[in-house]
This record gives structure tokens, sequence and C-alpha cells, in this order.
């Protein structure tokens, strides 16, 4: 469970936000990062000078920041998230409007997930952006989608000694069954979230999922919000193919 410290300081988190963007998905503009951040152009430069300055980043000839040593070069993998990120955003866009609850978008890795795009719905009361956070795999919505598709000596490999590893399998079968996700109070108190796995050539690359306030959750929504995410994630996998 992840919750913000009292005294949150925007500009280390902003700083920090930025480090992740640059090694999960390689190269940014100033312009690029003023507009993830809703912040100032000259804000946003700020940040990644200071980041230049501690080797978090790294600026070429054409004024792209890249990771730097501390942060180490982006492998080509990350290439294809960044494509991920980029053809997702419309269609978390288009949850928001539909459900006007926050979507967000993670991919695995090992026995984290990472959230790799976040839109905010507008509602006072509201989860915020996820983007760039890390969680374990298996207390996040995304993360039990995606264990879910794994074979069961990967799934041992990942968890060797968690002893409750066999109720964990039970949940995954169920989860795989149905093909849908809910965590309630898993990740976060008072947060509930619902997902469905994103498919690229038949293997789930991602989890798509809407999270909203506990309060604002019932039972009975469930259907709806599974046949809309459903329709959602066949969108964004349509897209995903016409891009290969």
């Amino acid at each position: 469970m992840k919750t913000p410290p009292p005294y949150a300081i925007t500009s280390v988190d902003n700083a920090l936000r930025i480090a992740a963007m640059l090694q999960l998905e390689g190269a940014l503009t100033v312009a690029e990062v003023a507009d993830r951040l809703g912040v100032a152009r000259s804000t946003a430069h700020r940040l990644l000078q200071m980041l230049v300055y501690r080797d978090f980043a790294v600026q070429d000839e054409h004024r792209a920041y890249h990771a730097g040593r501390v942060l180490e070069l982006a492998t080509h993998s990350w290439s294809h998230t960044a494509q991920l990120r980029a053809i997702s955003l419309r269609h978390l866009e288009t949850l928001v409007d539909r459900l006007r609850e926050s979507a967000n978008l993670s991919i695995r890795i090992g026995d984290t997930v990472r959230f790799i795009a976040s839109v905010e719905c507008r509602q006072a009361l509201r989860v915020g952006s996820r983007e760039g956070m890390v969680f374990p795999a298996h207390q996040t919505t995304a993360g039990l989608l995606l264990l879910a598709e794994l074979p069961p000596a990967k799934l041992a490999e990942l968890y060797p000694e968690d002893e409750d590893l066999s109720r964990l399998k039970a949940e995954l079968a169920t989860i795989r069954k149905q093909g849908f996700a809910v965590n309630q109070d898993r990740s976060e108190r008072g947060v509930v979230a619902v997902g469905v796995p994103v498919r690229e050539n038949g293997v789930a690359v991602a989890g798509l999922s809407i999270s909203m306030p506990s309060a604002r959750y019932g039972r009975a929504q469930l259907p709806g919000l599974v046949s809309t995410l459903r329709t959602v994630a066949h969108s964004l996998e349509a897209d995903l193919a016409a891009h290969v």
C-alpha cells in the first residue's frame, strides 16, 4: 500500500516523474515534459537541467533529453513501451469520458507493475495519476491480470518463497477464467480498481483499468464497467495491430 507523504514536495515529485519517464520511454523534449506534468516550460527546463547536472539525464544535439548514466540508457524494449503509451492515451480519455473515473495503463516488469499512462477524471473526489509509479504485481489489478497469463513454473519462479502462492494461483485461475480483475483496498485503502488485459498478437502486454474511490463503487456496477473496459481494450488492440 502506498500513501503519499504528509508533506509532499511537488518539485521533487515532478523530478522523479521525469526520471521515470526518461528511463521508461526514451527521449523527451521540454515541451513534452511540461505537457505531461502540467507545468510551465520554464519549470520543466529547470527540472531537466537539474537531472542533467546529477547525471539522471543527458541532452542531445537536437535538445531532446534521454536517461543519463544513473538511470542507464533505455533499451530497445522501452521504445515499444513508449509506443504503447502514446497509442493508449486517446483510449484512456475515452474511458474517462464514458465512466467518469480515472483510467490507467500498466505493464508488468518481473514481479512489479509500472503505470505507464494515466488520465485523471474531472470529479472533485477522484483517484490521482499513478503514472510512473511501481507497485508489487500481486497487489494491483493490472498485475493480477498479467500474472494470470503466466505458466505455473514462471509464477513459482517469481514467488519462490511465498507461503500464499497456492492462494494466489487460485485467485489467478479465477481471473484468467473471467477475463477481468477487481482490486478493492488491496494496493491503496479507499480505492477500487477494475481492469481487463490488453493483448498484442494474442499475448497480454498490459492491463487497462479504471480507479475510483471505494465510496463510489457498487458491485452492481461491475458488469457495465467490465463491458466498457473490454470495448475500449479491443479498440486499443486494433490500433496496436495497425501500428505493427
